[in-house]
């Protein structure tokens, strides 16, 4: 296979805030524009964010189960979404998204979807790192109830073969996760997709702003290079109704490098050609798995959940 049989325009489709009083019409509507945008740019894959659909609900505590369910896509695609799966299709591009999923059997999930160029789904991802809480902070600027909305995912970490390259999925606070990466890579992903909406404020200490970015970045860049694969990441940015998200949507090298970054908080669409044969090297020397993986001594990573006392 040649060099540039491996190249994928990989576009990152980052989202402007999304307001309660926003409808979801009004919101596919933007998607649709950046898809075209994308396409136009010579992109194969766009990455939306996380909880594309909406505002980020769970910042607010909710009691009335009839105005939860609002917020929750019990298909997909479904009347609303539609014009997004239509428009990939006349166009030929694939698509990540993610969305609130409500099940038939009334499950409640933080879920994503990988779509393929004739617009079927190839794969879909249930967030299993929740972060937050589950009980009424009534003193604090806003809450993070994803552990009170959400189940955690029930189908594990799965790669999907599209685009010529396997893809693997994760989530927001899974991409702070070493284990999210090292899973896809496993299975030989080339390229893991992800979105978020990640606070610029911390209701738990006193962290320092800029330790958003930081940690953002850091975390992408460390994944990426540890298992040799292309990160693209797509968040929803600045200020929902008063409550500020950061921005910094991200195309990340197997080499750890940043090389696409968006400059704004509202929509805008960042693309670049990765080369999928750039981690080749790096698989095959520095993290050969199968050269250089000891799990027999990584048993307390699977055996133990929090630390406990030395061996």
């Amino acid at each position: 296979m040649t060099d540039s049989a491996r190249k994928m325009g990989l576009a990152i489709a980052q989202m402007g805030p999304i307001h309660l009083a926003d409808s979801r019409a009004a919101v596919v509507k933007r998607l649709v524009e950046m898809l075209r945008e994308a396409k136009s740019r010579q992109a194969d894959l766009v990455v939306f964010p996380e909880l594309t659909l909406t505002t980020f609900f769970p910042r607010y505590w909710i009691e009335d189960t009839a105005v939860l369910n609002e917020y929750f896509e019990t298909s997909m695609p479904n009347m609303y979404i539609q014009p997004l799966f239509d428009e990939a299709r006349k166009l030929g591009i694939g698509f990540y998204l993610g969305y609130a999923e409500l099940t038939p059997e009334g499950r409640y999930f933080n879920t994503s979807i990988l779509v393929d160029k004739s617009a079927a789904i190839v794969g879909k991802y249930r967030k299993i790192h929740l972060p937050g809480h589950t009980e009424h902070k009534v003193d604090a600027t806003f809450q993070h109830l994803e552990k009170k909305y959400f189940e955690v995912g029930d189908q594990g970490f799965r790669v999907s073969s599209m685009l010529d390259t396997f893809i693997g999925m994760c989530l927001c606070n899974d991409r702070r996760w070493p284990e999210t990466y090292r899973m896809l890579s496993l299975q030989s992903a080339e390229l893991v997709v992800l979105g978020y909406n990640t606070p610029s404020s911390n209701i738990y200490w006193n962290e320092p702003v800029q330790n958003g970015m930081f940690h953002h970045l850091l975390s992408l860049q460390s994944g990426a290079y540890q298992n040799a694969l292309w990160v693209g990441a797509a968040g929803k940015c600045g200020s929902e109704d008063g409550h500020h998200m950061i921005g910094g949507s991200a195309i990340v090298a197997p080499t750890g490098e940043v090389v696409a970054q968006s400059t704004s908080e509202e929509d805008e669409v960042i693309v670049s050609k990765i080369d999928l044969n750039l981690g080749r090297n790096y698989r095959e020397h520095w993290f050969n798995f199968a050269k250089h993986r000891r799990p027999e001594h990584y048993k307390l990573i699977v055996e133990r959940i929090g630390a406990g006392a030395p061996l």
